[in-house]
């Protein structure tokens, strides 16, 4: 009786090793830039092979990031009347590229210690959730798109990379915290 309910189950797991098996053959030719890809945060091998699948490894039909982020359909939206700039909606894009990297973006916002987590945290903190990690998808896709153009590895810049390359931003944004706190803080240089 408990072999018989299992059946389905052993049936979707050899069908699922079948396919993986026609995917590893069909990307082997692009196997050189996987490992290049599979570094970056959140994202990992199938996020890699979707990539690669969907926009190739010759990045020179874009040339910048900004079209395949259009093409993808995570640029951001533009939404103007009269001066006064809204909140826009993405553009429809490739929905296969999209959902993956949406999905990679929401696991590279749990990860600890990198710059894609601190970046989906800057950004939900005044914007929600979905925008936030529409936003990390969409750096996910800018970084891939200069790893496969320029033949690079994945470096990563850590939780603080926006803090140190904007210091004074860093400094005025403690100094706020300290002052809604009740205390009057000097800014003086250190010698």
């Amino acid at each position: 009786m408990v072999s018989q309910p299992l059946g389905p189950l052993d049936y979707l797991d050899e069908a699922i090793d079948t396919l993986s098996g026609r995917v590893e053959e069909a990307v082997a030719p692009l196997a050189a830039a996987l490992p290049r890809l599979d570094r970056i945060p959140g994202g990992g091998r199938r996020t890699a092979e979707v990539l690669l699948a969907e926009g190739g490894v010759d990045m020179r039909r874009f040339p910048t990031a900004a079209p395949l982020a259009s093409w993808a359909g995570l640029c951001p939206g533009q939404n103007e009347r009269a001066g006064t700039r809204r909140s826009g909606r993405t553009r429809p894009g490739n929905r296969g590229l999209r959902m993956t990297l949406i999905e990679a973006a929401s696991m590279a916002a749990r990860t600890r210690n990198t710059a894609l987590a601190a970046r989906y945290h800057r950004i939900a903190r005044h914007r929600g959730h979905k925008k936030a990690v529409v936003a990390v998808a969409h750096a996910m896709l800018v970084t891939a798109y200069h790893l496969l153009d320029r033949q690079l590895d994945y470096p990563e810049p850590g939780a603080d990379y926006f803090d140190r390359r904007h210091p004074e931003r860093a400094t005025r944004r403690a100094v706020r915290a300290l002052e809604r706190q009740g205390y009057r803080v000097p800014i003086e240089p250190a010698a």
